[in-house]
């Protein structure tokens, strides 16, 4: 009886509405990138150790990890493609995306002196650890190989989309804009 009488004030409680979430701030984003070429001119023997992604607010980043490369010493070429060619064969390398970005890092991916590969990829296969489930630009990500000193990834973006590189000490940073417009959609 006792039990009974609990639920029935329970269920007689009138139910409060929760106050509604205030709207969330639209980001503002960096503009202004463009999707032309961009590269530096130089080069290092330190070698590419690992690639790895991440999710921003307003952009996709890949990093290119090379341990004891000066930022100066750090070269690069990134550009839209229509189709991935590998160096040294001209091999195509099938990269899904509405877009192709060919990223190029004067920095092999093996030991100068011995050949003996510093990253684990396979030349046309996936990025190793790379996982790009849930991200807003990034669609695929490749490894077209290592020649003569330089690595070359294909990384598919959802379309033609602004984006800048980074030199800094031991890596090069590559992010991709989510929008044109420079606010972030949620």
């Amino acid at each position: 009886m006792v039990l009974l009488g609990a639920s029935l004030v329970t269920a007689a409680v009138p139910a409060v509405a929760a106050p509604e979430a205030a709207p969330a701030a639209a980001t503002a984003c960096p503009t202004g990138w463009g999707s032309t070429d961009k590269a530096a001119a130089a080069a290092t023997s330190e070698s590419v150790r690992n690639v790895r992604t991440g999710r921003h607010d307003c952009y996709d980043r890949m990093v290119v990890d090379v341990p004891g490369a000066a930022r100066g010493d750090l070269g690069y070429s990134v550009r839209y493609v229509d189709r991935l060619l590998q160096d040294g064969s001209g091999r195509h390398i099938p990269v899904s995306g509405g877009a192709i970005l060919e990223v190029r890092v004067t920095a092999p991916a093996y030991d100068p002196e011995t050949g003996a590969a510093t990253y684990p990829a396979r030349a046309g296969g996936v990025l190793p650890g790379v996982d790009l489930t849930g991200y807003r630009t990034f669609r695929d990500a490749r490894f077209a190989g290592s020649f003569e000193g330089d690595t070359q990834l294909g990384l598919g973006v959802r379309g033609r989309l602004p984006f800048r590189v980074q030199q800094l000490d031991g890596r090069l940073v590559i992010d991709v804009a989510h929008t044109w417009t420079g606010t972030a959609a949620r």
